[in-house]
């Protein structure tokens, strides 16, 4: 929207408004001229000497709006609102005063352009294919933002005013005007078949963004334009007789070329002005389309035609409902020429689009008269959904175009002004996820147009949409499951449902991974086989990814016995123990080593006793540096236990000979299990918290048991670590996680 500023006295003064009145088209009724005047000076009062921010007199800018406006010949009530449209930009303006000065249409009208207003193309900077994609969606927003198509009209009105008066500010001012026009609003009156503002649009948009392109074309043009003329006179003089001769009341005359369709042209085809067809061109109007295939006929008979250069719009309409004949022939002195033909009507449609059918007529005094088809028109001009297709020569109209499916969408806006296309009835989180899967997951509110609303809030087409998120990895930054209840409306696109629930089926499979993994230590415990690398397992039994050989395992994708033949392929060439005594290697969920004299190498060193199988006591998990103790069993070899553990002191007292001394004698790279209690506030995602810890501190959970009572949470965990250190450094970084009261070692 035009941002006022001060500016010199040069502005219009009030006999400006008798100059324009005095040139309106006598359609225009004195009662007509009167509100125009009316609404000019309150403008004007209103306004005083201000500049928008392009630096043109904003009662210029009204002037020169209404001027475009009333020779599209529309309804009072247009031309009323074009001279009114900047005043929303103005402090102290009343809307309710408008409406009771000018009446409710000319209010609503002005209050939808200055929405569409607020929308602006793509910023500087963006890439070709993103510029296109937000300029389509622009597009799309604008007419499904508006409800009545004149809005539409005064806007580029409006921008074609302002391009008019850019023409001499400076580059870089007069450019980011100019590829707002050329992205979107000349596509747009070509969509809307207002064919006068388009070319007027496209051609400034050219001349602001390729000078020198503009410059040479329009210096080809002029130097031929005189024998071009003579050649045009003379076409239309012998194409009028043979008319004429056949019966055929016609209008024949030269047709103006504009130099954005020729720059168009000679870049698409890659040649020079003298070899495109058009240059050359004269239309002729008929009276129905009987007529115009006659006179193609004519035309035919007259010269010859140019092979592929015959197009039939009028069987096949474009997409903004354009009619007519376009035919290439060998004209006089053979020179190729173009022909086109079409009724008065559609060239009534073709010059004026939409604006045709709010055109002011004498025999309608009292308002613009709509024709019966002009409802259902503007309704087939919200469905269209061929927006890349932008230019003239393209884009014939589909009957599979037809359809709801662009009155099922709506456009809203991100804070930096990109355009998101969401379905209609689409919420906060929709809108969230639709801009990152990341801030989807993550969004816990939402600004809409600066206001604070409910994630449940039904967003409406133009409105600008802040997401209020959590931090990256904070317990907070997770869907709820409430997003999913179709009852509570929180979400109403599939995307943003396909999203929410790939999040819970990936929690879901983190789940089954670890069920997988304990599963797996279990069968490793079993057969004696801990230490071993899991990573080579899963690769023996054909996954390349040890978490995929987890779940599958969960899942019962593989059985036990194919994860006891990968154990043993990978254990085979280091597993001296497989010849063990068979009550030791059935020895359940204990980790065994072989004992080692000192100094031999790793393992537990038993004094005074080699050769023996030792296994670790799993009433007491001992681990380096624990002290510890050896207990001698009948047929099972040594187990090993801490010298605190309860079952030692028992032993102690009832068969103390059974007792050995032990230390830990020189080690590797195995792994002891220890289990450990924590105790917290039970909340969502603590869980979680805990399982990330332990990955970052690279210690495998083999085991896992929670109880929740009255919001406590009682966990333990089994866990693999090298050493004590590594084990009370977990611990303190546990009782560091939110919500967690103790965590000690069992």
């Amino acid at each position: 929207m035009a941002t006022a500023t001060p500016a010199a006295p040069e502005a219009a003064a009030p006999p400006a408004i008798a100059a324009w009145l005095a040139e309106l088209p006598p359609v225009y009724t004195d009662a007509d001229r009167a509100r125009f005047e009316a609404a000019y000076t309150f403008a004007h009062g209103q306004l005083g000497d201000a500049r928008g921010g392009d630096g043109e007199p904003l009662i210029d800018r009204t002037l020169g709006t209404a001027a475009i406006v009333s020779a599209q010949r529309l309804d009072p009530d247009s031309i009323t609102a074009a001279l009114l449209h900047v005043l929303p930009g103005r402090a102290g303006f009343d809307p309710e005063g408008i409406r009771a000065r000018f009446g409710d249409t000319v209010a609503s009208l002005i209050a939808g352009v200055a929405k569409m207003d607020s929308v602006r193309a793509t910023a500087a900077g963006a890439d070709a294919a993103e510029r296109a994609a937000q300029a389509e969606n622009l597009r799309k927003m604008l007419l499904a933002m508006v409800e009545d198509i004149r809005v539409v009209l005064i806007k580029l009105a409006e921008r074609t005013q302002a391009l008019r008066w850019l023409m001499s500010a400076d580059e870089p001012r007069r450019r980011a005007v100019a590829r707002e026009v050329a992205d979107v609003y000349a596509p747009l009156a070509n969509r809307l078949g207002v064919w006068q503002l388009k070319w007027e649009l496209e051609d400034l948009s050219l001349r602001a963004l390729e000078p020198a392109e503009y410059r040479s074309i329009a210096a080809l043009i002029d130097e031929r334009r005189r024998d071009r003329e003579q050649y045009i006179e003379a076409v239309v003089a012998e194409l009028g007789r043979e008319l004429a001769a056949a019966g055929l009341r016609a209008e024949v005359s030269g047709r103006p070329k504009h130099i954005y369709s020729i720059y168009r042209k000679m870049r698409r085809k890659h040649v020079g002005i003298e070899a495109l067809y058009d240059i050359r061109a004269v239309r002729v109007l008929v009276d129905s389309v009987r007529d115009c295939y006659s006179a193609l006929g004519i035309v035919h008979q007259l010269w010859t035609p140019l092979p592929g250069e015959f197009d039939d719009y009028i069987a096949k309409p474009k997409a903004n409902d354009y009619r007519s004949l376009h035919t290439a022939v060998i004209g006089p002195e053979g020179k190729a020429l173009e022909v086109q033909i079409r009724t008065r009507e559609m060239h009534r449609h073709s010059e004026f689009g939409v604006a045709a059918h709010w055109r002011y007529k004498e025999a309608d005094v009292a308002g613009a008269r709509r024709d019966s088809k002009f409802d259902d028109r503007i309704a087939w001009l919200r469905q269209i959904l061929d927006w890349k297709d932008a230019i003239v020569e393209g884009g014939e109209w589909l009957p599979a175009f037809r359809t709801s499916l662009f009155t099922e969408s709506i456009y809203v806006l991100t804070p930096q002004g990109k355009v998101i296309d969401l379905p209609r009835g689409s919420t906060p989180i929709d809108f969230a996820y639709a801009v990152h899967t990341s801030l989807g997951h993550r969004c816990r509110g939402a600004r809409v147009d600066g206001q604070m609303v409910p994630l449940d809030y039904e967003l409406r087409n133009g409105q600008q949409v802040e997401i209020i998120a959590a931090k990256p990895g904070g317990p907070a930054a997770t869907p709820s499951r409430d997003w999913l209840n179709p009852d509570l409306g929180y979400v109403r696109s599939h995307r943003a449902r396909a999203k929410v629930r790939q999040w819970f089926k990936a929690q879901q499979h983190d789940e089954t991974v670890a069920q997988g993994r304990a599963m797996v230590e279990r069968e490793l415990a079993r057969l004696g086989q801990i230490a071993i690398k899991l990573e080579a397992v899963a690769a023996r039994a054909g996954f390349t990814r040890v978490e995929d050989f987890f779940a599958a395992f969960a899942r019962d994708d593989i059985g036990s016995r194919e994860v006891q033949t990968a154990i043993g392929a990978v254990a085979l060439p280091s597993a001296p123990a497989a010849s063990a005594t068979p009550a030791a290697a059935q020895a359940a969920d204990l980790v065994t080593h072989r004992s080692r004299a000192a100094g031999a190498g790793s393992g537990i060193l038993i004094i005074g006793v080699d050769r023996l199988m030792t296994v670790l006591a799993r009433c007491c998990k001992p681990a380096p540096p624990d002290p510890i103790v050896g207990f001698v069993t009948r047929g099972k070899g040594i187990t090993v236990h801490r010298t605190s553990c309860i079952n030692v002191e028992r032993i102690r007292a009832r068969e103390p000979e059974r007792l050995m001394e032990a230390n830990w004698g020189a080690r590797g790279d195995e792994l002891f299990a220890v289990d450990i209690v924590v105790e917290a506030s039970d909340r969502q995602g603590l869980l979680r918290d805990l399982s990330e810890l332990f990955a970052r501190e690279k210690i495998n959970v083999t085991a896992v048991n929670t109880l929740t009572r009255q919001h406590q949470a009682r966990m333990s965990f089994t866990l693999e670590v090298s050493d004590l250190p590594q084990l009370q450094r977990a611990l303190r970084l546990v009782r560091d996680i939110r919500g967690v009261d103790s965590a000690q070692r069992r």
